[in-house]
C-alpha cells in the first residue's frame, strides 16, 4: 500500500487493518483534522460509512449499531470537543458492555498546552471507562512504525470484544497535509511491497479468544445447593450484546429450567422474556406486581445485569437464600450486595455443566414447599397479572382512565414477528417492564441500561435499527424525544423506517415515582418540569410523518404504521400523575388477589 503523503498512508493502513479484522461499519462526523480516517473510510469498500452531522448523536447512533450487532462499529471525529461529545454515548457503551471502537484526530503533539487553536487535552480522555487506550505515533513511512500501527488497529479491534466487552480509544495525531494531495519523496513507492506497505492475509495479528468455564468445585456447590432446594429460581437480567447476538444463554438457561423446576423472572431485555421457548417454559414477565407477596425462594441462580424491577430487586434482597451471581467477567452486578456467591464463567457452561451434573431431575422429584407447589404460585399470580392488565386496556377502561402502560403492552403484543424493539428510560422501560406480556415471537428489545440515561435514545434505537432488516419500534418520552432530536436527522441520512411511538406526559412523569412529588413548590417546576412543546413541529424539521393519537385508537393507528415505509410518529397524550396513579391502583388490584389466594 503506497500514498501521496504520509497523513494519507496512515489513514488507508488503519483502515486497512481493522477491514482485515472484520469491522463493517463506521460513523464518522465531519471535521478537518479527521480527513486522514474520513476519506480511507469513505474509499474502503467492505466497510459502510454513516454520515452523522452532530457527534453525540454519531456516537449513540453507533451503540445503538453495536449493542444490536454484538460487533464493533467505529467513530470518527476531528480534534477539540467534537471528541468530548463522544463521552456519553462512551459511558453506555462501558456499563452496557457495548463494543466501541473510538477514532478522535488530535493536532500534533508540540501544539498541546499551547494556546493552539481546536487543541484540548484528548489523552486518555475518556478515563477509565474505556477497555484499552492508546495514542498513535505521527504519520511516518517507516516499516517498524506501520508495523506498529497495524498491530495497534488489530489489538483495539479485539480489545472492544474481549469479556467484558467495551469501548476501546484510539487518539489520532495529524500533520498538514491531511488531504490525498502529492508530497514529493514522502512515501516512497517500494513502500508499498513491504510487510508494512502489503499488510498480512487477514489481520496482522491473530488472536484466539478464550471464554470462561466454571470450575469444577463452583459446578458442584451449585448443584448440591439446587440438589436440597425446594423452591429454586432463575433471574435473568438485560443481556449483554455478546449474549443476545449468540443466544447460547437462552437455550441453556431454559433447559436447566426445566431440569430443576425453578421459574424463569426474564426482564424484557434479558433475550428470554420473547422466543419460541416462551410457548413451553415457565418464563414470567408480571413479577413486578406481585413477586413482593409470593414466598422467597430458598436458592437463586442470576445472570445478566441488574433486573429493572425494583420490587424483583428487593424481593431478592430480602430473600434469606444462597445468591450465585454468573457473570462471564466475574465482575460485581448486584447493588443491593446480599448475593451469596460470584461465579466468573459463562453462563451457558455453567447452565450445560449443570444439566448433566443433575441429569435433569425435573420439579416432580420435589418436596412441594409448605405452602404450596412453588411453579403454580408463580403461575396463578402470572395468570392473575395478565387478566387484570386485558381489563385495562379495554376501549372502556382506556377511555375512563388511559395510562401508558396499556401503550406499552400493545407495543409488544401487536409487535411482527420479527421486530426490533427499543425502549426508552425511565418510565417507558419500567411499564415495558410490567406490561409487556411474554410471547413466542423473535422480539430483540433493547435500551441503554448500562448508565440508564435519556440521552441519545432516538440515535441508538436507529443505530440498532440500521443493522437489520426487522421493522424497528422505538417507544420514547416526550423529554428524551426532545433531548435527542437531531438524532431524527439519521432517518433520512442513514436510510433507517421505524415506527417511533411517543408517550407524551409534558415533562419528567418519572418524578411521580419518587417523594418530591409531595413537595410542590418546587417539584413542577424543578422536577416535572412541563415543557409544552407541540411535537408535530419537530416532526416537520425532519420529514417525518406524525399523527396524534387517541389512547383508544393507537392499536389501529401502530398497525397502520408497521404496514407503512418510512418514519412514523405516534404521539399518545397523557396526564402523567393520573397515569401514576392508574399503575398503583392496577398494582394494588394484583397484591390483592395474589394475597387472597394465600400466596
Amino acid at each position: 500500500m503506497t500514498a501521496p503523503n504520509r497523513a494519507t498512508l496512515w489513514g488507508r493502513v488503519l483502515v486497512d487493518e481493522l477491514a482485515k479484522g472484520g469491522l463493517e461499519a463506521v460513523c464518522i462526523a465531519p471535521g478537518s483534522r479527521s480527513t486522514p480516517l474520513t476519506v480511507a473510510f469513505a474509499q474502503h469498500p467492505d466497510i459502510e460509512v454513516f454520515s452523522h452531522l452532530d457527534e453525540r448523536s454519531a456516537a449513540f447512533f453507533a451503540l445503538g449499531r453495536a449493542r444490536r450487532t454484538g460487533k464493533p462499529t467505529a467513530l470518527v471525529c476531528t480534534s477539540g470537543t467534537a471528541a468530548a461529545n463522544f463521552h456519553p454515548a462512551v459511558m453506555e457503551a462501558d456499563r452496557a458492555r457495548v463494543p466501541l471502537l473510538v477514532l478522535t484526530a488530535d493536532r500534533p503533539a508540540e501544539l498541546r498546552d499551547s494556546g493552539a487553536n481546536q487543541t484540548v487535552d484528548q489523552v486518555k480522555l475518556y478515563g477509565d471507562a474505556v477497555r484499552w487506550y492508546a495514542e498513535l505515533p505521527e504519520p511516518e513511512a517507516e516499516e517498524r512504525t506501520v508495523r506498529s500501527l497495524r498491530t495497534t488497529a488489530a489489538r483495539a479491534h479485539l480489545e472492544t470484544v474481549e469479556t467484558p466487552a467495551g469501548p476501546v480509544h484510539l487518539n489520532c495525531p495529524f500533520r498538514k497535509p491531511l488531504e490525498p494531495t502529492d508530497v514529493p519523496n514522502d512515501v516512497p513507492d517500494s513502500f508499498g511491497e513491504t510487510l508494512a506497505g502489503r499488510g498480512r492475509d487477514g489481520p496482522f495479528v491473530r488472536t484466539e479468544r478464550g471464554r470462561r468455564t466454571p470450575s469444577d468445585d463452583a459446578v458442584d456447590s451449585v448443584a448440591r445447593t439446587l440438589e436440597e432446594a425446594s423452591r429454586p429460581l432463575i433471574v435473568a437480567g438485560p443481556a449483554d450484546p455478546s449474549a443476545l447476538a449468540g443466544g447460547e444463554t437462552v437455550s441453556s438457561a431454559v433447559a436447566h429450567a426445566e431440569a430443576v423446576g425453578a421459574p424463569i423472572l426474564a426482564d424484557p431485555l434479558s433475550g428470554l422474556r420473547f422466543g419460541q421457548h416462551v410457548d413451553s417454559t415457565p418464563v414470567f414477565g408480571g413479577y413486578d406486581a406481585y413477586v413482593p407477596d409470593l414466598p422467597k425462594p430458598d436458592v437463586v441462580v442470576r445472570f445478566g445485569a441488574s433486573p429493572t424491577s425494583k420490587a424483583l430487586r428487593h424481593y431478592l434482597r430480602d430473600a434469606d437464600a444462597r445468591q450465585f451471581v454468573v457473570d462471564p467477567a466475574g465482575e460485581w452486578r448486584e447493588a443491593s450486595f446480599t448475593a451469596t456467591d460470584l461465579v466468573a464463567a459463562e453462563p451457558s457452561f455453567l447452565f450445560d455443566r449443570l444439566e448433566d451434573e443433575l441429569g435433569g431431575g425435573g420439579d416432580d422429584e420435589r418436596d412441594p414447599d409448605a405452602s404450596g407447589n412453588w411453579l403454580e404460585r408463580f403461575e396463578s399470580a402470572e395468570r392473575r397479572h395478565w387478566e387484570v392488565c386485558v381489563e385495562a386496556r379495554t376501549a372502556d377502561a382506556l377511555e375512563a382512565a388511559p395510562f401508558e402502560g396499556a401503550i406499552l403492552g400493545a407495543v409488544f403484543e401487536l409487535a411482527p414477528d420479527p421486530a426490533t424493539v427499543f425502549v426508552s428510560n425511565s418510565m417507558p422501560i419500567r411499564d415495558a417492564d410490567r406490561f409487556a406480556r411474554p410471547l413466542g415471537a423473535d422480539l430483540t428489545v433493547l435500551a441503554n441500561r448500562g448508565a440508564s440515561g435519556i440521552d441519545g435514545i432516538a440515535s441508538t434505537a436507529l443505530g440498532a435499527g440500521s443493522a437489520t432488516d426487522d421493522p424497528l419500534v422505538l417507544v420514547t418520552g416526550d423529554l428524551a424525544f426532545y433531548h435527542d432530536s437531531n438524532g431524527l436527522l439519521a432517518v433520512d441520512r442513514c436510510g433507517v423506517d421505524a415506527t417511533i411511538v411517543l408517550l407524551d406526559n409534558d415533562g419528567g412523569g418519572i418524578f411521580h415515582m419518587l417523594p418530591i412529588e409531595a413537595f410542590d413548590p418546587p417539584f413542577t417546576d424543578q422536577f416535572k418540569t412541563p415543557h409544552g412543546i407541540e411535537f408535530d413541529r419537530l416532526a416537520d424539521v425532519y420529514d417525518l410523518e406524525f399523527e396524534r393519537v387517541d389512547p383508544v385508537d393507537f392499536a389501529d393507528a401502530y398497525e397502520r404504521s408497521l404496514e407503512s415505509e418510512g418514519a412514523q410518529v405516534l404521539a399518545v397524550s397523557f396526564d402523567a400523575e393520573s397515569s401514576h396513579r392508574r399503575r398503583e391502583e392496577l398494582g394494588e388490584r394484583v397484591r390483592s388477589s395474589v394475597g387472597s389466594d394465600g400466596s
